[in-house]
This record gives structure tokens, sequence and C-alpha cells, in this order.
């Protein structure tokens, strides 16, 4: 089916329904795409959902009730075709539900939703996961969006900064082949701001467990060009940027990669919901363009 429009007076999104993807977000009145356009060379990917897992699994594999499965990073949703169950001018919702492809790896019934909404000069991203089975559903999810930066042309990647919404004390936890190590890396000492630059990204992404922070905002130091996410209910948040690609991505998660000793047993996942049989889960980010 062809992508999905919605918009109004001041910005238009557009999404597909392969993995419910974002794939454009443009200010109207300036014309200005805000969402990395994917390239081969850097980053082929542009807003993916992460389901059913978050990151990476130890080997990528897990252990459940004695049976091991097999999961890539970051799960199959994103890779999967979702049907359209609703669309009008400023809203689009797809959905995406167990079935013979996602039990060999994943045995659990599931119903995934994901609602994009277009409010004045933001994007609303909503994620809804019902548990239709009779037993508990155990899963993560989360957002991925990869934002241009720099957004302008006489503008350069160093140009941009995360300001965060409260000053922040906390270490990046380290990556190690998609796994999190330990102890956290001191990063931000009572700042509120993060200069950008390539090195920062060096080693991969910047994971946080623990921001008092709901908002961070990514954005021209020149210009003041850039968007503003807002990420309340999500406990782990990651910023990840691959050089010399010029995007940055905000990734609000309920979860998160396994740590490299993880034991493999799902149960023991850091993150991980567990949803009883008829119950429902919703999380909501906000992306406003400026």
């Amino acid at each position: 089916m062809p992508d999905v429009k919605i918009g109004n007076g001041n910005l238009e999104a557009t999404v597909s329904a392969l993995g419910a993807e974002l794939q454009s977000l443009r200010r109207l009145d300036t014309g200005v795409e805000y969402l990395w356009q994917a390239d081969a060379a850097s980053w082929p990917r542009r807003a993916p959902v992460l389901f059913p897992i978050v990151g990476r699994l130890r080997g990528d594999r897990y252990l459940w009730r004695g049976v091991r499965y097999r999961l890539p990073q970051h799960g199959f949703a994103r890779d999967r075709r979702f049907e359209l169950t609703a669309h009008d001018a400023v809203s689009a919702t797809f959905v995406l539900a167990d079935d013979e492809q996602t039990r060999p790896t994943f045995p659990f019934s599931f119903r995934l939703a994901v609602t994009y909404r277009v409010k004045q000069a933001t994007l609303e991203t909503t994620f809804e996961v019902a548990n239709p089975g009779p037993e508990d559903l155990l899963f993560s999810v989360g957002g991925h969006p990869g934002f241009r930066c720099p957004l302008l042309g006489d503008e350069r990647f160093e140009d941009f900064a995360l300001v965060f919404e409260h000053e922040e004390t906390v270490g990046r936890w380290p990556v190690v082949d998609g796994l999190i190590g330990a102890p956290p890396e001191p990063l931000l000492a009572g700042q509120r701001e993060l200069p950008l630059s390539r090195d920062l990204f060096s080693r991969g992404a910047l994971v946080f467990g623990n921001l008092r922070s709901t908002t961070v905002r990514l954005a021209s130091r020149r210009s003041g060009a850039g968007v503003e996410m807002s990420f309340e209910g999500f406990p782990f948040f990651g910023i990840w940027s691959k050089p010399p690609g010029d995007f940055v991505c905000l990734e609000p998660w309920c979860g998160i990669a396994d740590p490299i000793d993880a034991s493999g047993r799902l149960e023991d996942k850091e993150g991980l919901v567990r949803l009883s049989p008829g119950a429902s889960f919703r999380r909501a980010f906000d992306v406003r363009l400026s």
C-alpha cells in the first residue's frame, strides 16, 4: 500500500505500513525536512519501531520455559508490514498482531498499535500493547527516530547541542557489541547542555537509565532550529549517531539491551514489561519542531 500522509497547517508526516515507520516529517512554512532520509552508507533506516525487545540480547537469544528462542536486535516489528486500521487528516493507526511468523521467535499473543497524530507543530507517537492471550505477555517497546543534523545548509553537526530539561549528573553506560557494560562512565556533572561532536558517538550510543529530565531538545546553537522530544513514562533513553552520518536519534525506551553478563532468561531481563491477560499498556512521546 502507498505511504500514508497526515498533517495540518504546520507540519506534514508520512508513514509507511512497513514497520509502521515514519518516513518524513516536514514543516510546511519552511519546507524543511526534519527526519533523517536514510543512507545505506551510514544508517539505512529512518524511525524504526522497536518491539518486542529494545537493544540486543546476549547471543541474540533468550530462554523461556526451557526453550531457546532467537531474536534480532530491536526485535521484528520494524521489518513487518502493519495493517492500517484508522486514518483521517491528522492521525493514522497501524496494527501488528502475533501470527505464524512471530510465534517461532516470540511465543506470546500480542497486539501492537502505533498511532501518529499531528497537533499544531508537534507529532505525537503512541504505542499501545494489548495482551489477548491466556498467559502473561513479556515485552519491551520503544522509538528510534533519527533527525537531520544539521538542518540548514550553512550549519555543521558541531553547531548542535542536546539541552536537557533539568541539570543532569549522569554517566553513560558503555556499550560493548550492542550489550550494556558497567559501570557508567562520567558524562554530565550538573549540566543541562551537551555539545555534539563526532567523537561523542565513536563508541556507540549514549544510554541512560536515570535521567531527571523527560524533555530533551536537539537544536542548533546558531539558528535555534531543531526538535524537542517529551518522553514521560519511558524509563530509559538513548541518543545515537553513526559517524559520518548527518543525523542524531533520540530514543525513548521501555526496555534496554542485555548486560554483557546477562543470564539469558527472559524473565530476568531489565526493563521488561509484564502484561497480564486482557490488559493493555500505553506510552506516548511527542516531537515538536522549531
